[in-house]
Order: structure tokens, then sequence, then C-alpha cells
């Protein structure tokens, strides 16, 4: 018989230190089971905070991807059509086709290709920041040079602005915090979407250009509406995990001026230190998956039907897995987290977004010597599904 978890633990939910730190409470869960079976964050379903457990329902094929609102419900139609042909909530052959199209434009070799484009771009938003004294890094560095996805699929560099609001708006329709005013906002987010991608499409098929959209209007084997579901995953996924990303890890190391001094003095360090930064401040935290069928996991027999909800966050602090686990170590070695998930449905972006990182983290880092908080109330978006921080306030010189 499954534990049941102390009637108090999930009141740690409504505890503002949740938002700031929620791994003692993914500690506590695991102290009962890595597999928890109960209703947290008013959703029934398994809970899994336990890294094996958690790689292992990740890359087994019976526990699908599904759209996280339910099929019956018959409001917010728009954002509803537009995740049923979303990669990201397809399975199986669907999946494997859809995604065998899309990849082969997300390599690490494409990636590559954009390593002196992220230079520049990144050099340029510091050289428009270089006379002020603060800066926010999330509104300033790391939103404007997420926004390389918008580039490569075509997105002119004058309305790129707006997909922050848009990104925001779609977050929040896939969290467990999602209220129906959020879904709403979505619903009519996904409509502007659809609208503007249309028109760009069109535009491309018109007058093709050396961009990620102009080679997908050429694939005969992409419907239309997942042409347009495409194009919207790719800029709205691209933006939320570079931008988390990027600030997370700059926000990890300012916390820990011990290791921010060993990457000054090693920059060659900065490949391990992002995958640490990936580890212990996962951009995703939670992924959910239904299981198809009776599956048998750690013991637990996980029924037909039933939802799971992997805490990424969670595996990714596991002591069964890394030593001292609260402990930021960019010499982790070896480091195999789940940051990006694993199986079928490991993040197409991932390469993107680690060079990103990458090449933003040491840019600023060179360029802001004197780097620092500018406050110590730094706030997280109330986001159960992604750790992202509402602004990064720092003082450049």
């Amino acid at each position: 018989m499954m534990p049941e978890l102390h009637p108090a633990k999930p009141s740690l939910l409504i505890e503002s230190d949740f938002w700031r730190d929620p791994y003692p409470f993914y500690d506590q869960m695991r102290s009962v089971h890595p597999l928890y079976k109960g209703t947290l964050f008013k959703h029934p379903g398994w809970y899994v905070t336990g890294y094996e457990e958690a790689a292992a329902i990740l890359k087994d094929a019976r526990f699908q991807s599904r759209i996280p609102l339910p099929e019956t419900s018959r409001k917010y139609e728009q954002l509803k059509h537009v995740q049923h042909d979303m990669l990201l909530f397809k399975n199986r052959e669907d999946h494997r086709r859809l995604r065998s199209l899309v990849g082969k434009e997300f390599t690490p070799k494409m990636a590559e290709s954009f390593r002196p484009f992220i230079k520049d771009a990144a050099e340029e938003l510091l050289d428009q920041l270089e006379s002020r004294q603060t800066a926010d890094i999330v509104s300033e560095f790391a939103f404007p040079l997420s926004l390389i996805i918008a580039n490569i699929l075509g997105v002119p560099k004058e309305e790129r602005h707006q997909f922050r609001e848009w990104t925001a708006s779609l977050i929040k329709t896939i969290d467990f915090t999602r209220s129906r005013q959020a879904l709403a906002k979505g619903n009519a987010a996904v409509i502007k979407l659809t609208a503007y991608f249309k028109d760009l499409i069109q535009k491309r098929k018109t007058d093709p250009r050396e961009d990620l959209i102009s080679r997908f209007a050429s694939l005969e084997q992409l419907t239309e509406e997942e042409f347009l579901a495409a194009c919207i995953l790719l800029v709205i996924a691209g933006h939320e995990t570079t931008v988390n990303l990027i600030s997370n890890g700059l926000f990890c190391l300012m916390n820990h001026p011990a290791q921010l001094a060993v990457l000054k003095d090693n920059p060659p360090l900065i490949e391990s230190a992002v995958e640490e930064c990936l580890r212990y401040e996962s951009p995703t935290q939670l992924t959910a998956r239904m299981a198809s069928e009776d599956c048998e996991i750690n013991g637990n027999m996980i029924k037909k039907g039933e939802q799971v909800y992997i805490l990424l966050g969670a595996a990714n602090r596991d002591p069964n897995i890394f030593p001292h686990p609260h402990i930021l170590d960019i010499k982790r070695n070896p480091n195999p987290h789940l940051a990006f998930g694993s199986g079928s449905h490991f993040c197409l972006g991932s390469s993107l977004a680690r060079l990103e990182a990458q090449i933003a983290i040491p840019v600023l880092l060179e360029r802001a010597p004197k780097l620092r908080l500018a406050s110590s109330d730094i706030q997280y978006r109330k986001l159960i599904g992604f750790r992202s921080l509402a602004e990064l306030p720092v003082v450049l010189n």
C-alpha cells in the first residue's frame, strides 16, 4: 500500500517559501516514496520525485504525452486545437513522423552554426547597457537573446517584441496554477499567434528566404495545422527554456561566489557549469504523462489512464544519483540530469539552449566583471512546472 503523505506537507505549497525554494517539499515527498500517489496541486495522480523512476517512465513508450486540457471541455477551442497538433503532445507514429521532419533543423551541428550570430547578439545587447549602472537580466538580456529562435524561424526583428506577452500567456495554460482567466488569455494569444504565423507563412511561400518557415513550407508531409503548431511551439518553447536557463544560471552563480570565481579563473568550465545550472535549477520542473496500459514501476502498479507527474527538479536533486544534491558544483561529473527530459520526447532545442547559455554567461561576466545582485529579494514567477524568475536586477559596474 502506498504510504500517505503527511497532511501538513502539501501546505508548503501555499507558503511563500515554496516559490523561492520548492526542493525541501520535494525531499519530503521523496522520503515518503519516490512514486507518490495522491492529490497535490489539486491534481490527482502519481508524483515522481525519484531519479530512477523518472528516467524509466520518460523512456517508456507506454507512458504517453497528453493534451493538458480535458477533451470534453468545449471552452478554449483554439488553444486545444493548436495543442492537438503540437509535437509536444503527439505519441508513437505521429510523434516520430513530426520529430523526424522538425528534428532535422535542430541538430548540434545546426546549433553550432549560430555561434557567431549568438555572440554578436549578446555583445550588441551589452553595448546597449554599457552606460547603465543597473539592468534587469531577464527582460534586457535573456529575453531578447532568446529570440534567436524567432530569427531562425524568420520572424522580422521589429515584430519579435510581442512574443514575450504571448509566451507568458501560453506557458500559464499548461501549468498546474492555471486559472480560467489564464486559459482565456492563452486562447486569445493562440488566436493572435495563429493569425500572425498564417500571414508570415503565406509571405514566405510567395517570397522564400533562408529561414525555417521557408523550408517547412516545402514539406508536403506537414499539414497546415501541424505547420502552424510547430511554429508556435518552437518560438514559445525556445523562448521559455532559454530565458530561464540564462537567468537561472546567472542567479545561481551570483548566489555562489566561490563557484563564480572558479568559473572566472577557468573559462573552459562553462560547459559543465551550464550543465550544473540545468540540474540545480531546471528550467522545466514538471512534465506529465498518462499510462496507456497497466505498468509496473518500482513495485508499484500504475493503472491504465492514470496521470503521472514527473518532477524533473526533484529527480535532478535525488541524493541516490547526485552526491550533495543541494550544493552547486560546476565541476560535477558525471551529471546525468533530466532537465531536458529523456527518451523520445527529449527536448529538440537542447543543443541551441545550451549553446546560448554557454555564450551569454561568459560574455556578460567578461563585460561586467563586477556583476552583482541589485536586490536580495528576487522573486520567481508562481509557476509549478517552470523555474522562472520574474526579474533579475543586477548592478553592472
